[in-house]
């Protein structure tokens, strides 16, 4: 299938082929037969797309502070790396979808395989999304009109946070596809309307719409229109829809304001706020977050848990049901808005046009039909490429790579280690397909697929990477040692005590008649860094026992994020600290014997998460190590600090970077210029091991035991 995306590294707009995604849980998957080209915001992303570095980093101040910050924990070169790798991954556009359901995901009600629906899915011939995000079409509405629904319920979630009632006067400045769309909702809600443009075109349709107008190319004085339309008694509300850099519009908005009058930002403006402007008059001034309640909380929109009616009762979906409901009614009328109309294979024309300075509106982006595309041809779900296929070596043991995750941690780090221990690379899997394709044409795959059971079955590929989320990794595990496949899987290696049963199991069905087994690997990336190496050669002579103090400056995460989620990630013990349990098992070089842990307790008035913990491990030969996970902490402070005490001698690791020893004799300091973490290394030892027929790099009872203490860690909490 088709799909335009983006790259914001050059600013180039592409129509690529992309293998067709699957009916998720809980989606819907799509046919699209129209989507809207929404100027202002992706006319923006094709603007900071075009810039240099340093225009981008101007328009994104706060993500030039989180670069610095990164910098003087990782090293120039491998931040500037992260940059350029985060820029060139392919972002797809669009978020105004109208099409016909294809198929139902698991738990999706209310809806049915031919259905036309709404949704916020992007500019693709087919899409997947989470149903909170979709509304089904009333047969009165047509396709075309369809389209603007999502848009219009921007303009809606900004008119619900005014509270307009009859016969109030209300300003609306800017009046691009969202205040035209605000115009006509303001007049159906019985509010006298006055719109603010430089255009005289919009102007035009906004006084078609009913509105009364202000020119400002001509001259107009805004401030003194609005005190006459107001009949001197200053506006009842504001709405912007513009986008501009100006402090103007929210200045011009106070000034036309009532006493206790409500200013509602839809667009992007600048704002320096005047105190004076607000202080005199008390007024409200509130920022409207796109379509409504539910944008942007994952347990709504990805986990389709709805809120309920009676204590919310707008959210998206039933704001995009609201404006269905006024198109039907004829109380909206969209038409007038479409200027233009492409066909998906002159995308490139479109886009042409949002980025000149050509006069436009609503452009339309019109898709094939059934007859013009068959829906076998355009569910494929896989995508070979024509040029830059691998050269594998497909005899013996040579591993062949199918790589199921195609993710930030896959592109910019663990597939990079794989090319260059020259394995072949034969197909790599992605949920969406737009990942899968970057990864594929940049490292050189030879195909990609969203059927991430085709990489497991697949004969030609003897090694199997898992880079998903956490709570698919047991269940890619034994499905690849149940085929017979070596497999690398990013930690952790699973979330319950019984998917670790599941997949001991399956390690142990997997031997073959000699009795071999295929390798499995967790990505303890640190045990194989070039300073840890160094430090274990140092202890290994030392025939005492070892304290380990492992200091984890880990940095707040969202208590919403994926991460956070015990079914989902885990929770950030064992979805991260099981690297360190890894790490000091690795250096103490014997068995856990016993846990103890301590977090900060509730009465701190801190939430109780597992990112603020302390637990000591104690070994079998006398050594402990304490390990303390704190989230709390400054950025300025080293990352990951690793101090080693024995002998009367320490050593003392920062950020994989900078190794001093104290009291060792002949060793001093071993510093690099770049941060090593051991990906590489890691990679490569996994290769060699099923290259040499050897045994894994780490023995399994390890893997199996430091899962193990993770969860006794994470009970314990």
């Amino acid at each position: 299938m088709k799909q335009i995306l983006q790259n914001l590294k050059i600013g180039q707009t592409n129509l690529e082929e992309v293998p067709c995604p699957k009916a998720s849980p809980g989606c819907l998957l799509i046919r699209t037969t129209n989507t809207l080209v929404s100027a202002g915001t992706e006319r923006m992303l094709v603007d900071f797309g075009k810039a240099n570095l340093i225009e981008k980093a101007r328009q994104q101040p706060d993500k030039v502070r989180m670069v610095l910050d990164k910098v003087k924990t990782d090293g120039l070169g491998p931040t500037l790396q992260t940059v350029r790798n985060k820029l060139g991954q392919p972002l797809p556009m669009g978020y105004c979808n109208i099409g016909v359901v294809l198929e139902a995901g698991t738990g999706v009600t209310g809806f049915k395989v031919g259905d036309r629906v709404v949704s916020n899915g992007k500019h693709a011939e087919v899409v997947s999304v989470p149903k909170n995000l979709c509304a089904k079409v009333p047969d009165e509405v047509d396709d075309e009109s369809a389209a603007f629904v999502v848009l219009s319920a921007i303009a809606l979630q900004g008119i619900r946070l005014v509270q307009p009632t009859l016969g109030e006067t209300v300003v609306v400045t800017g009046l691009g596809l969202i205040g035209l769309v605000t115009v006509q909702l303001l007049r159906a809600h019985g509010c006298r309307v006055l719109g603010i443009d430089l255009d005289p075109k919009k102007l035009k349709l906004a006084r078609t719409f009913g509105a009364e107008t202000v020119d400002l190319s001509a001259g107009g004085d805004p401030v003194a229109v609005a005190e006459s339309f107001s009949r001197g008694r200053g506006v009842d509300a504001v709405i912007i829809t513009a986008s501009t850099k100006s402090d103007e519009p929210v200045h011009q908005a106070a000034l036309m304001c009532r006493k206790r009058g409500r200013i509602v930002l839809v667009g992007v403006t600048g704002l320096q706020l005047s105190r004076a402007d607000f202080y005199e008059k008390e007024l409200s001034f509130q920022v409207s977050c796109s379509y409504g309640p539910g944008r942007y909380d994952a347990s709504y929109e990805e986990q389709g848990q709805d809120y309920p009616i009676g204590f919310v009762r707008w959210t998206e979906q039933r704001n995009f049901e609201a404006v269905l409901d006024m198109l039907s009614a004829g109380h909206l009328d969209v038409k007038p808005l479409i200027s233009h109309r492409f066909s998906l294979d002159k995308a490139s024309e479109a886009y042409a046009l949002v980025a000149g300075g050509a006069p436009s509106l609503g452009i339309l982006l019109q898709y094939p039909n059934s007859i013009e595309k068959p829906e076998v041809e355009l569910r494929r779900d896989t995508v070979r490429f024509k040029e830059g296929r691998s050269n594998n070596i497909r005899q013996n043991q040579q591993p062949v790579a199918g790589f199921i995750g195609s993710g930030n941690y896959a592109t910019q780090v663990l597939i990079p280690a794989f090319k260059q221990s020259l394995v072949g690379l034969k197909s790599v899997a992605s949920r969406t397909g737009i990942s899968g394709v970057h990864a594929g044409k940049k490292y050189g795959f030879e195909e990609t697929t969203t059927d991430s059971a085709k990489i497991i079955k697949n004969p030609e590929i003897n090694t199997v990477v898992i880079t998903t989320r956490h709570d698919s990794h047991a269940g890619y595990v034994c499905e690849a040692l149940e085929a017979g496949k070596h497999v690398f899987v990013e930690k952790p290696l699973a979330l319950t005590t019984e998917e670790l049963e599941r997949i001991e199991k399956s390690y142990h069905n997997a031997a073959n008649e000699k009795g071999d087994r295929p390798l499995l690997m967790v990505g303890f990336n640190r045990q194989f860094s070039p300073q840890v190496k160094k430090i274990k050669s140092l202890l290994n002579g030392v025939n005492e026992p070892k304290s380990f103090i492992m200091t984890v400056n880990a940095g707040a995460i969202p208590p919403d994020h994926w991460t956070q989620d015990k079914q989902i990630g885990g929770g950030r013990i064992i979805g991260e600290g099981c690297h360190f349990i890894d790490l000091l098992r690795h250096l103490a070089g014997s068995p856990i014997v016993s846990v103890q842990t301590t977090m900060i307790g509730d009465a701190s008035g801190i939430a109780v998460r597992d990112d603020k913990v302390s637990f000591t491990l104690s070994f079998e030969d006398g050594s402990f190590g304490s390990v303390h996970y704190l989230a709390n902490g400054h950025k300025s402070f080293p990352k990951e600090r690793l101090e080693v005490f024995c002998a009367g001698r320490i050593l003392q690791l920062d950020n994989f970077r900078k190794l001093h020893g104290f009291g060792w004799p002949g060793f001093r300091k071993m510093n690099l210029f770049r941060q090593d973490k051991g990906n590489a290394a890691c990679a490569a030892a996994f290769i060699d091991a099923i290259r040499s027929g050897e045994e894994a790099p780490i023995p399994f009872s390890e893997l199996i035991e430091v899962t193990r203490v993770s969860f006794e860690i994470a009970g314990e909490m």
